[in-house]
């Protein structure tokens, strides 16, 4: 596809989504205002400009504050089912605009097309949890020790919940959050970030559309595209009881002390340093493409991507010559075309990161049996684009306790399950694990409390991805927080406990007696 044509082609998906050439960054509601600094989004696919933006200032900020708040306190009274309806209209509309906003991030943070295509299906499907979720917001009914109470639990909306994504998934991240969110009664916030700011414009304009057409109160989803000042008003708001921060850990380490400072709540997805265990027992042919998959796709980031494989020593050699035949298949260029696997890192800042981090790992003493280095050429030219490449290293080594994103895959040998698994669980991070094997001891051992301590632990699959059904998150420098599916809901909602007199006395707890 030359450039003249991919560039035709993306101005048309832009129309669709409603984005021009220049674009507000700051909505209530409907209504579309920002008066700060102008942006723009550059493409890592070919380096061309997308189109620009003008950011919030902190007085567009009040504004908008302000408008949450006053939808919050009408919004709220909605019945949970209602608001499940409103929920279903976005799912609906994001199945008509799955093509385009696929393409559209795709193209802005370089993920392959497949793989954009596929986060808007997450939209799409955390939607339909959604649905079903508002009319199951339930609470439990105890036995009261007092004759004639009754006792019960339920649940509340907390009001405006502030959502903080980052680049790497910049549209499925938001619904995750805002899907739960608002099906529980809250408003929301969104600054996502400005790596991928077209990508949030798109998601706004959409369920704008769905706002209109249900005549709903304006600020009850809210779009903030701005820098660190507007993040951290979001953090350091009263208001905001929830404040929902996808990124780096040392960024979320920031923001989880600011907002426990503050008596507030914050659902931190941090770093990832995940590892597949390769057993001897494995299907070798299932755990090669799980840990090419878990490697390369996104470009290696995200924060579930594979960057340590530990291996059994009896297959060792064999898995490694297996590494290396793959990654000769492997074809980076325009992730918008089919026949490439992967696409560029997401700016020339992250190129320069993956290239300390390899420097290191040679200083470190690593060695590597699939080079690195950057691609040159006119197919290249944004400059983004890097070799995925793999090397021998020990767990102990600093840059392998290190969270890079990039394709960079690590391999490390283990001799007894004991030692496979210390080794799994001896980084600072703990998101994702996968054990391939077809030894159901193994398995099970793995799956232990004396296995895996991350918040995600797979069999005979990768460490990449999730299903929105389960509850996502991680341990330790992860963070500790859960969104998407099972009771990750009650995150957003304040518990009440209530108990309820229907006698014509007053009889105390524990039974005490207080005569006057």
């Amino acid at each position: 596809m030359t450039n003249k044509h991919q560039k035709f082609k993306m101005d048309q998906t832009l129309q669709r989504l409603g984005i021009s050439r220049d674009n507000q960054g700051g909505s209530c509601g409907t209504q579309f205002f920002a008066s700060g600094a102008s942006i723009g989004s550059h493409s890592p696919v070919d380096g061309e400009l997308i189109a620009n933006l003008t950011k919030v200032s902190e007085g567009d900020y009040d504004k908008i504050l302000h408008q949450a708040r006053k939808a919050s306190a009408e919004f709220r009274l909605l019945p949970a089912p209602k608001r499940g309806e409103i929920i279903r209209q976005l799912g609906l509309k994001l199945r008509q605009y799955k093509d385009d906003l696929g393409k559209l991030v795709s193209y802005e943070v370089g993920k392959s097309l497949q793989e954009g295509w596929g986060e808007v299906q997450e939209m799409i499907d955390i939607c339909d949890f959604a649905v079903g979720l508002s009319r199951q917001l339930h609470g439990y009914t105890m036995h009261s020790e007092r004759v004639g109470h009754r006792m019960y639990e339920q649940y509340h909306p907390l009001g405006i919940v502030g959502i903080i994504s980052a680049f790497n998934f910049p549209v499925a991240v938001w619904s995750w959050n805002a899907a739960l969110a608002l099906v529980c009664g809250n408003v929301t916030i969104w600054k996502p970030s400005e790596k991928a700011p077209l990508c949030a414009l798109a998601c706004q304009n959409i369920m704008a559309e769905v706002l209109k057409e249900n005549q709903l109160s304006e600020g009850v989803c809210n779009l903030v595209i701005g820098g660190a000042e507007i993040g951290e008003k979001i953090v350091n708001q009263p208001e905001i009881p929830l404040v929902s921060f996808t990124g780096s850990t040392a960024v979320g380490r920031q923001v989880a002390s600011k907002v426990a400072a503050r008596f507030g709540r914050s659902i931190l997805e941090l770093g990832g340093n995940n590892a597949i265990i390769i057993t001897e027992n494995a299907d070798l042919d299932m755990a090669i493409i799980g840990a090419v998959f878990g490697a390369v796709g996104t470009a290696g980031q995200r924060c579930t991507s594979t960057r340590r494989l530990i291996i059994h020593h009896s297959i060792y050699a064999q898995v490694k010559e297996k590494l290396v035949e793959a990654y000769r298949q492997l074809k980076i260029g325009n992730p918008l075309e089919h026949q490439n696997h992967m696409g560029p890192l997401i700016d020339v800042q992250a190129v320069k990161q993956y290239e300390d981090a390899i420097a290191q790992c040679k200083n470190q003493g690593g060695h590597f049996i699939v080079e690195g280095g950057v691609l040159v050429g006119e197919e290249y030219k944004s400059k983004c684009y890097v070799k995925p490449c793999i090397a021998e290293v020990e767990n102990s080594y600093p840059i392998v306790q290190h969270e890079t994103f990039a394709p960079i895959l690590y391999l490390i040998k283990y001799k007894d399950m004991e030692e496979a698994i210390a080794l799994q669980n001896n980084v600072p991070q703990g998101l994702s694990s996968a054990i391939m094997t077809q030894n159901l001891r193994e398995a099970e051992l793995f799956l232990s409390s004396a296995g895996s301590d991350c918040g995600i632990a797979n069999v005979n699959i990768g460490t990449s991805g999730a299903e929105i059904g389960g509850a996502f998150g991680g341990e330790k420098e992860t963070g500790g927080g859960r969104e998407s599916g099972s009771d990750a809901w009650k995150y957003y909602m304040r518990r009440q406990t209530t108990t309820i007199n229907y006698t014509k006395d007053l009889p105390l707890a524990q039974g005490i007696k207080f005569d006057i």
